[in-house]
């Protein structure tokens, strides 16, 4: 099976790295100081903007400031272990030219590049929550990214882990790739579906990118 792009377009947790022990304990810390344990035990962390957790859970006037405490958490977590790549992240990455991938995440801009730095990734096309209006599952991120690097969506494919990100990348009416990083392939609902980046190959032609299957997880639509 053969997938062909002009572009390549990456959500970042999940999918490129993991940080998830760390947003589990960071945001742990962070509602254990704003007393709101209690409130915060069934919320939805992965995949969604800083800002949009917080809302749901504090008085606006208190929400930058908490945006902001958060942030801060996560970044300091960073050196500790706070990143690590995920199986096949960089020998993809290292296949594909600078001009034709993009990270797309949910994280600021201060808090994503310090992650990819931890795990010496440098992409030239980072998409942040800083950069847009309306988060995954609103398509725009993806929509953002594609404008960026001058590509049609319909010809750019999206890497993600959750259910959020697929929807995005569905409604900018690109190709999905689906990785089982942190779903079960039953949860996700994607055009193809893997384990993770080891099992894509990525060969550059004239006309773009042809990415290769060695195994698949869960099925194709």
């Amino acid at each position: 099976m053969k997938i062909r792009a002009q572009a390549l377009l990456f959500d970042n947790d999940g999918t490129l790295l993991s940080s998830l022990d760390s947003v589990d304990r960071c945001w742990a810390r962070w509602a254990e100081e704003y007393g709101i344990t209690e409130e915060f035990g069934g919320v939805e962390l992965h995949g969604r903007p800083a800002v949009e957790i917080v809302a749901e859970l504090l008085p606006a006037d208190v929400v930058p400031e908490a945006v902001a405490r958060i942030e801060e958490l996560e970044v300091e977590d960073v050196p500790g272990g706070g990143a690590h790549l995920l199986p096949g992240t960089k020998s993809f990455l290292d296949s594909l030219p600078a001009d034709r991938w993009a990270v797309v995440t949910s994280a600021t801009r201060r808090l994503a590049e310090a992650r990819l730095d931890a795990v010496g990734i440098l992409p030239k096309t980072l998409i942040s929550a800083d950069d847009i209006t309306r988060g995954k599952p609103d398509p725009e991120p993806y929509l953002l990214a594609a404008r960026e690097l001058g590509v049609d969506p319909a010809h750019c494919v999206v890497f993600e882990d959750a259910p959020a990100g697929l929807q995005a990348g569905r409604a900018a009416g690109m190709t999905t790739v689906a990785l089982t990083t942190t779903h079960q392939a039953h949860e996700l609902d994607a055009d193809l579906v893997v384990t993770d980046l080891s099992a894509l190959s990525a060969l550059v032609t004239a006309g773009g990118v042809e990415i290769s299957v060695r195994r698949v997880d869960g099925g194709a639509r």
